[in-house]
């Protein structure tokens, strides 16, 4: 399993340790608004902690834990998986964060991290991400990581903004 470091966070994959970060941050309704629409339950966030870390046994990579590295505390969340969660699908990233870290460039920080490893590490050829249609916040993120928009399509049953990138699109970026 692989840790992250960015000038102000540490990616950490999920562990037990998490829990109570993660549980506070996903129980709020305002995090969970453009994802499930529900604040999660102490039992849902335990399940979630459980398949990710099967996950990363299984295939190498899933979620990490934003910490910060100031605080010691969760600040967020990101991934990379299989997009709908299907290995004959792309691979996807995102991201969540705590209500206070909002607005800091933490997400984009972050998701740039996530998607130099998947590129990199993992050589991916593709970076997908789906947010809500509403979701401006993230499709900010989206936009400054390089990601070109697709449309709107279905995705975890209902319907998402689709952004992408290819590996080589990655790479001329990061040489200009």
């Amino acid at each position: 399993m692989t840790t992250l470091i960015t000038d102000r966070l540490r990616l950490e994959p999920f562990d037990d340790h998490h829990f109570e970060g993660l549980q506070a941050m996903n129980r709020q309704p305002e995090v969970m608004r453009y994802l499930s629409g529900q604040p999660e339950t102490p039992e849902q966030t335990r399940a979630g902690i459980d398949l990710v870390k099967g996950r990363w046994a299984e295939y190498g990579f899933s979620w990490w834990a934003f910490i910060d590295k100031e605080s010691g505390r969760v600040a967020g969340a990101g991934c990379i998986q299989y997009l709908g969660r299907d290995p004959a699908n792309p691979h996807e990233i995102g991201w969540r964060l705590v209500p206070d870290k909002w607005g800091q460039g933490l997400a984009s920080e972050a998701a740039r991290a996530m998607a130099a490893w998947a590129f990199d590490t993992l050589e991916a050829p593709l970076l997908v991400a789906v947010c809500k249609p509403e979701n401006r916040d993230s499709e900010k993120v989206m936009a400054r990581l390089g990601m070109r928009y697709r449309g709107e399509e279905t995705w975890y049953g209902s319907p998402h903004a689709a952004w992408e990138i290819t590996r080589a699109a990655w790479l001329a970026r990061q040489c200009a």
